[in-house]
């Protein structure tokens, strides 16, 4: 895989174990997006770190988890917009939900229901806390993305079992292939600053 990849975890990052972090040792181009402080999500000062990341790698696929899929689908109102390549979001987490889970607010804005200008696969839990599969669906659908039901799978994390997980990669090689018959990869400018499956 040879286009870049923007690893971009949610709240609390993603710990040692994570498969987002088996992504970053399995994948030469894959890039973590950053942030100053991963126990409080600021949407500004978070997005600003991503868009910042998709100039300096345009045609990036996004893969997103929980938070960081909500982060992700905000970008459908950024000037940036076109540079992504295509997104993997991962486990999305209703904003409200995580504050109840938490026992504190998180001021994360609103939940974004903007269709999505890049192509784009939600994966999503049957018995995620963060998120009821019924929400995954209508939030797929306001996106205007398709929706993979990964069965019983909690929040697609460590805790529910989910360290290397090499079917995501199958996962995001199918937007991959969306992506490939969209357009071909933009060159980097170095003046630029166990489901029922698809439904």
């Amino acid at each position: 895989m040879t286009r870049p990849i923007l690893i971009v975890p949610g709240l609390n990052g993603s710990s040692d174990g994570h498969w987002q972090r088996h992504w970053l040792a399995d994948h030469e181009h894959a890039v973590l997006v950053d942030q100053s402080d991963w126990s409080n999500p600021q949407p500004g000062r978070w997005l600003h770190r991503l868009e910042k990341a998709l100039i300096a790698h345009p045609g990036a696929l996004i893969v997103a988890h929980s938070l960081g899929s909500i982060l992700t689908a905000r970008l459908a109102k950024s000037s940036v917009a076109p540079l992504v390549g295509g997104a993997l979001l991962v486990a999305p987490a209703d904003i409200e939900r995580t504050s109840i889970l938490h026992a504190r607010r998180y001021e994360f804005g609103s939940m974004p229901t903007d269709a999505l200008p890049f192509p784009s696969l939600v994966v999503a839990s049957r018995n995620d806390p963060y998120m009821a599969l019924e929400k995954s669906r209508a939030l797929a659908r306001a996106w205007g993305v398709r929706l993979f039901d990964l069965g019983a799978a909690g929040h697609i994390n460590v805790a529910s079992g989910f360290g290397r997980w090499a079917r995501g990669y199958d996962l995001a090689a199918k937007v991959l292939e969306t992506i490939d018959r969209q357009r071909p990869a933009p060159q980097s400018n170095s003046a630029s600053a166990t489901g029922s499956g698809l439904v």
